[in-house]
């Protein structure tokens, strides 16, 4: 099969690798590179995984390189399609993604104006937390569109409200459609008006199926399934869901698919909200966020929108600053 173009993910850590490594499995780019600032963690990791290929079958090349906060190393991201940024310290027990804001957006900051020095033509995903604010700053420091920076936090909400739904009945998650917007965190906003179950060929809403009180609950597990992920592991966050939801929204982008995926993306009057990064569906492409897609909300959903818009807009003020 052919192979083109290069994704690049910065930071090594477990879920900055996993990313890289379900990236080169996708067996679609010609080069997968990996990032980190402890000196040969990268090139140990990424010797480890192109020694998986004859077993797993892909032909990707991951290539590791140390890089350092002045700029050291990253001429590897050169020519880059998609840059992932998930550089930063991940959340400890106790902590909220906000207790992390401070000390990550010195470390964002850092990235982003390397990205734009080394692979100026790219689209990043950011996945560092907090997420939506994070978004911001590397815009901001980078100078980029908007429609090239965009944050990955959707698709890992809605994965997880989708798990949580098909726990529940019983079901495959392939019979579970369900939807989250708004922010990644204490507003986010699960959207239960867009979630289906398909049961014995048979579509139904799930407020058919489960009563009020019963999505409310799962609704508050998937604001908290980060948290609750902390708390179990103790020493860590949340990787695999994560970087399987990255690398999707890498493929989509690389391979300029056009498909609908909620993302964190810059909104320009969409639902009534504008000039602020938030979660909604949007198109993905070659050229990042293609168009912002607009959907019917309850009245209460889109009020929940809008507030969730109004907490990011506060917040990502702060980073300006940082």
């Amino acid at each position: 099969m052919a192979r083109s173009g290069k994704a690049t993910v910065i930071g090594a850590g477990f879920y900055g690798s996993t990313t890289a490594v379900r990236l080169a499995e996708y067996d679609i780019f010609a080069e997968v590179v990996l990032t980190d600032i402890r000196d040969g963690w990268s090139e140990g990791l990424a010797l480890d995984m192109n020694s998986s290929r004859p077993i797993v079958g892909f032909e990707t090349t991951v290539v590791g390189k140390t890089t350092t906060t002045d700029g050291g190393g990253y001429e590897v991201i050169a020519d880059s399609d998609v840059v992932v940024v998930t550089a930063g310290l991940p959340r400890k027990p106790g902590m909220s993604r906000m207790d992390l804001l401070e000390v990550n957006a010195g470390i964002v900051r850092g990235v982003a104006e390397n990205i734009a020095t080394f692979a100026p033509d790219a689209v990043v995903v950011v996945v560092s937390n907090p997420l939506d604010e994070m978004t911001r700053l590397t815009q901001l420091a980078s100078g980029f569109p908007h429609s090239r920076v965009i944050g990955q936090a959707g698709m890992l909400d809605t994965a997880r409200f989708t798990f949580f739904v098909a726990e529940k009945l019983g079901l495959p998650t392939s019979a579970i459609t369900t939807l989250t917007l708004g922010s990644h965190g204490d507003t986010m906003v699960p959207v239960p008006s867009a979630c289906t179950v398909t049961d014995g060929g048979r579509v139904r809403p799930l407020a058919e199926i489960l009563t009020p009180s019963e999505i409310d609950r799962i609704v508050q597990r998937v604001r908290g399934g980060g948290a609750e992920v902390v708390a179990l592991l103790k020493t860590g966050s949340a990787y695999y869901a994560p970087s399987a939801a990255a690398a999707a929204m890498v493929k989509a982008i690389a391979t300029d698919s056009g498909d609908i995926m909620p993302v964190c993306a810059w909104t320009t009057g969409q639902y009534g909200i504008s000039d602020v990064y938030l979660g909604v569906e949007a198109r993905l492409g070659k050229s990042g966020v293609q168009e912002v897609v607009e959907r019917t909300l309850t009245a209460d959903e889109l009020a929940g929108l809008r507030a969730a818009a109004e907490a990011v807009r506060t917040k990502s003020a702060d980073v300006t600053g940082l």
